[in-house]
Order: C-alpha cells, then structure tokens, then sequence
C-alpha cells in the first residue's frame, strides 16, 4: 500500500472514531468526561494531518499523525484504568473518598462533583471500555502511520 493510502487510512480511522464518540454522546445519549474530550483532540489534529499530507506530500507531517495516534492511545490507557480504579484520576472528574468527613463537607463534595466522571464507564464490549477500545484502535493507527512514515511518499 502507497504512503498516501496508508495516511489517507490512518486519517479515516481517526475520523472514524471522532465520529463514534459523536454518535455515542448525541445519539446514544452519553455525555463525555473530561478525559474522553482530552482523547478526541489529537484524533481532530491526526484528521487535519492526514488532509494536509494529502494536499501537500510533506513528509514531516507522518511524524506529527504518529504523534496524535499515540498521544490518544496513552490518554486512552490512563482512561481506562482510572476507570478500572488502577490509579487515580485527575480529582475534576473523579469521586473521592468520603470517609472522615463532616456531614457540610459531604455536601459540598456532592454540589462539586462533576455531572460526568472518568471513573465511570458508561458502555464496553468484549469487556473493554470506549477508552479501552480508543486505547487499542489508536495503537493499530499509530502503526499505519509509522509503515507509512517509513515509506517515501511518491
């Protein structure tokens, strides 16, 4: 396969997912977290790659798609394990312990806490959550665009 079809590839797969999480918050009716929407940027900055490459051949572009396909891959790993409770995740978008605390500083932790949390998983298949599944199909297009890095461009 030619380095433009493999961009043009990892390009789509970005779009792909980017619309999924559209489709999934509007249709389905599951809002994002924070760090779903911090998963959708370098999808959005991989797409714009992709279209850029395609009008210009620059090669210093592959990298930067690599770049955006593994910068999700990781957010999506953390993700998913704040969601697996294997760490915790940033304190905006997650539940704290309310043990110790006052009957006031309940309260106020309940009126703070965010309408959507990362530690939540709202929909999974085969066992695997969104930021799961992001974590895997962002790793598969980070290898088209390292094939298609490693392939010069006609």
């Amino acid at each position: 396969m030619t380095p433009e079809r493999l961009v043009i590839l990892a390009g789509l797969g970005s779009l792909s997912l980017l619309i999924g999480a559209l489709l999934f918050q509007y249709v389905g009716d599951m809002p994002p977290c924070k760090m779903c929407y911090w998963q959708r940027y370098p999808h959005v900055l991989a797409v714009l790659v992709a279209l850029l490459f395609i009008l210009t051949r620059l090669e210093i572009l592959k990298p930067a798609g690599l770049i955006a396909a593994l910068s999700t891959a990781v957010i999506g790993a953390n993700h998913a394990g704040v969601e697996q409770g294997w760490w915790e995740g940033p304190k905006s978008c997650t539940s704290g312990s309310i043990e110790g605390l006052s009957t006031d500083d309940l309260l106020t932790q309940i009126m703070a806490a965010p309408m959507v949390r990362c530690d939540e998983i709202p929909w999974q298949l085969l066992n695997i959550s969104m930021a799961g599944w992001n974590m895997l199909i962002s790793v598969a297009l980070a290898g088209i665009w390292l094939i298609a890095l490693r392939q010069k461009s006609t």
